[in-house]
């Protein structure tokens, strides 16, 4: 892999379909898994997704992730002032019995979650460089914030239509039934900072990037 595959590898933004293809398995021939991963504990890099957001790499290894859905309810508490796991910004109880992918003719050879390889892991927002939950929104009510680049909602602008819902390539953003405004990731890590077993990790984009640099 050239330096600019290296680069492009982590400053562009992949389709789901693009970065689970790609794999931490690609990750670790860029020298991030091993290198910045490995002194955060990791000790399969196989068992980690990586996923860019605006600030950071937020990890989240399915190694340790228990299904505890601490996440879920911290998010909502934090953010909406109740536990509400089907409007939280990182969804896990989707995935917890047959993974992201549910069901498939080869889930008996290596499937994810409880009922296969026992790996459990997070949905979260992406914070895409392009965000179809922007796009769609016909009021504009999702902007990004001048000092992260995160997108938000601002709810004074929100109508609730859904239309960000079903855009979202992740399905990380829910229309909450009480105020009918649409809830979508802050970045405010309370998920990262309550998890119980240390599953879920923030890494600064410098810290990757000088990974690479280094290893180059």
């Amino acid at each position: 892999m050239s330096q600019d595959q290296k680069k492009g590898l982590l400053e562009k933004t992949s389709t789901r379909r693009e970065f689970l293809k790609l794999g931490c398995k690609s990750i670790a021939g860029a020298a991030v898994s091993m290198t910045v991963l490995g002194f955060l504990g990791y000790s399969n890099a196989a068992d980690v997704t990586g996923f860019p957001l605006a600030t950071g790499l937020l990890i989240s290894d399915g190694s340790r992730c228990t299904g505890c859905r601490r996440c879920e309810l911290v998010c909502t508490m934090f953010n909406d002032g109740k536990a509400d796991p089907k409007t939280a910004r990182l969804q896990v109880g989707r995935n917890y019995n047959f993974g992201r992918d549910g069901i498939t003719a080869a889930y008996r050879n290596g499937g994810a979650g409880v009922f296969g390889n026992f790996m459990v892991t997070a949905d979260t927002c992406k914070q895409c460089k392009e965000p179809a939950c922007a796009a769609a929104c016909p009021v504009g009510a999702i902007q990004p914030q001048a000092k992260t680049g995160t997108r938000v909602v601002n709810e004074s602008k929100c109508v609730g239509c859904g239309a960000c819902v079903g855009a979202c390539p992740w399905s990380v953003i829910a229309v909450d039934a009480e105020t009918k405004k649409s809830k979508k990731c802050v970045l405010c890590y309370q998920c990262v900072k309550n998890c119980p077993t240390g599953s879920l990790k923030l890494i600064p984009w410098q810290e990757v990037k000088a990974a690479v640099r280094r290893n180059a």
